[in-house]
């Protein structure tokens, strides 16, 4: 299959808004494979149904927010009764599915611990192109959260969760911890640190000693592939091949490298839009600044016109409401099309 041919697919899949086809997209393909795909053939697409997505804020401007959807994939393995009967979350694994490079190393680094309980969803994910990370997962009114750090920075965890009163031995899978409670009621687990890193669990929402001790108990440590096949599948596809559905109706700026979006890593929808619409926006602020600089008034008329014009953007308009993101973009933006712009855009916009 061609580079051109592999774009027309991408984008026939994506169609967000029901656009029909390459025909109305005013040139997104030919920006699309010249600025994304840099003439390189796209890898395999883990195709998923479209699904509903419901966000919500996180912590910071530019946040992790939430896709809710569930982890289980059509094809499961069995599990005997649990709470509430049914199947598991963990899914069988199929070793033909191609997943982006950076989700395979990250999935490596992290400890890849799963709820093997039905009903549990993953809600939000963040961090893995980093040296520490967080997967969210509520069933009904609970949430548990898992962070993993540094071992590096285990004795300061350890050291503030005293606060909250003596630990108490767990066992999570054979690997050992510490259990504290606040008081406000909520549980943190602190995982001893294993492989250079460390693993902070906290709970959120009515929960006893009782709910706590059961769900530890379900909890296993997977291997990569198993890990893997457990996440939304969009989130863990080649990120080039995923940013192709994210830009369709997004002017990217000249030069712009697609290759610059390859460190968003693996994340939820909310969070790789923030990544992807924060360089396009940096991209095309620089491009402005220069054309002002050099006095080259069609590109500045350009740069503010692709700027004004995001808020037509598909996927700004998806994020808007979900966290502080769209609306904080499009403020540097309608300032910088209006003829100024603030030394804090690039700490506001996470421009390099």
């Amino acid at each position: 299959m061609s580079a051109d041919e592999g774009v027309d697919r991408l984008v026939r899949v994506a169609d967000p808004g029901g656009l029909g086809g390459l025909g109305d997209l005013g040139g997104v393909k030919r920006d699309l494979l010249e600025g994304i795909m840099s003439g390189s053939e796209p890898d395999r697409v883990v195709e998923v149904p479209r699904r509903r997505l419901r966000v919500r804020r996180f912590a910071g401007v530019v946040t992790a927010a939430a896709v809710l959807m569930s982890v289980v994939p059509a094809s499961m393995v069995l599990r005997g009764q649990a709470e509430g009967g049914g199947v598991s979350p963990i899914p069988t694994v199929d070793a033909g599915v191609v997943y982006a490079p950076l989700a395979m190393a990250a999935a490596e680094r992290n400890p890849r611990l799963l709820i093997d309980r039905a009903g549990w969803k993953v809600t939000d994910l963040s961090g893995f192109a980093e040296e520490q990370g967080m997967i969210r997962f509520r069933r009904g009114g609970r949430e548990l959260e898992m962070n993993w750090y540094s071992a590096s920075v285990y004795a300061y965890r350890y050291s503030d969760r005293l606060a909250d009163g003596p630990a108490k031995s767990v066992r999570v899978d054979g690997w050992p911890g510490e259990l504290f409670q606040n008081l406000n009621g909520d549980f943190t687990v602190l995982l001893r640190p294993r492989d250079d890193v460390f693993v902070e669990m906290s709970t959120s929402g009515s929960w006893s000693r009782a709910d706590l001790d059961r769900i530890l108990a379900d909890i296993v440590r997977v291997d990569v592939r198993t890990w893997l096949a457990a996440l939304p599948a969009e989130m863990v596809m080649p990120v080039r091949e995923r940013a192709v559905r994210v830009l369709v109706g997004v002017p990217l700026p000249p030069g712009f490298d697609g290759a610059s979006l390859d460190g968003i890593g693996v994340s939820d929808s909310y969070q790789f839009g923030v990544g992807v619409t924060s360089r396009v926006g940096c991209g095309w602020i620089a491009e402005w600044q220069r054309a002002r600089a050099s006095g080259d008034e069609a590109a500045v008329r350009r740069a503010a016109d692709a700027l004004r014009g995001s808020h037509g953007w598909r996927v700004l308009r998806d994020l808007d409401g979900a966290g502080d993101w769209a609306e904080v973009f499009w403020e540097y933006a309608d300032e910088v099309a209006a003829g100024t712009v603030r030394a804090g855009y690039v700490q506001a916009l996470g421009c390099r």
